[in-house]
């Protein structure tokens, strides 16, 4: 019987805690003094560059670990929107972006919006038309 997305994601939490914190216990080399220092540099706006080396090594191979988990368990892993990657373009083919374009009438921007008494310069309202 397969295991449900939460077990799995369950397991694989378990696991990365684990390897973290025998990790931050390796970073200070049996030291407490060290392990306590390490465990209260770490807060909310620590980046991964904060981090000691060892405990750095064990979060990749957290996340490598966990993509081989989902995977062998029949999970598929997608980029975000579920559209598939776009394959590559071939090489040497010309691809024309932007300019005037033949199916849309009047130009790049579209067809310009009909002028109403009363507008100004460019269709910003300018008020009544003064006579001469």
């Amino acid at each position: 019987m397969s295991k449900s997305a939460t077990e799995v994601m369950q397991d694989v939490l378990f696991a990365a805690t684990i390897d973290a914190i025998m990790a931050l216990k390796a970073a200070s080399k049996g030291l407490p003094n060290t392990l306590l220092r390490d465990l209260n540099a770490i807060h909310a706006n620590t980046t991964y560059a904060d981090l000691p080396p060892e405990l750095q090594a064990a979060i990749a191979a957290s996340v490598r670990a966990a993509f081989a988990k989902l995977l062998r368990e029949g999970y598929s892993i997608a980029p975000a929107g579920g559209q598939p990657p776009r394959p590559p373009r071939p090489q040497g083919e010309l691809v024309r972006r932007g300019g005037n374009r033949p199916d849309r009438p009047g130009g790049p921007r579209g067809p310009r919006p009909p002028r109403r008494e009363g507008d100004g310069p460019r269709g910003r309202p300018g008020g009544p038309k003064r006579p001469r």
